[in-house]
C-alpha cells in the first residue's frame, strides 16, 4: 500500500523521499492551465462587454442582451474563483 504523507511515501515499514521534482512539475502545470483558463475567461468577459454595449445602444432584442449580461456575471464569478485558487491564503 502506497500512502503519500507530508511529502513522504510510506511503503510498509520503509519511508522514501517523495519525488519533489515530479510534484513541482504537476503543480506548475496546474498553475499554467489555471492561468490560461483565466486569460480565456477575461478575454471572453471583455468581448461580451463590447457586444452588450453595442446591442444595448440599438434597443433591439433586450432578451438576448439580458442573457449576455447573465453570462458575463457567470464569467466574473468563475474569474474570481480562479483568482482565489491562484493567490495563496497565507497571512504574512
Amino acid at each position: 500500500m502506497l500512502v503519500l504523507r507530508l511529502g513522504r511515501r510510506e511503503t510498509g515499514d520503509r519511508f522514501q523521499a517523495a519525488d519533489w521534482s515530479t510534484l513541482n512539475r504537476q503543480m506548475l502545470n496546474d498553475r499554467d492551465s489555471l492561468l490560461r483558463k483565466l486569460h480565456e475567461l477575461r478575454s471572453e468577459h471583455r468581448d461580451l462587454d463590447t457586444v452588450i454595449i453595442k446591442m444595448a445602444g440599438t434597443g433591439l432584442d433586450q432578451l438576448h442582451v439580458q442573457r449576455l449580461k447573465k453570462r458575463k456575471l457567470l464569467l466574473k464569478d468563475e474569474i474570481s474563483w480562479l483568482e482565489s485558487r491562484l493567490i495563496p491564503d497565507d497571512i504574512a
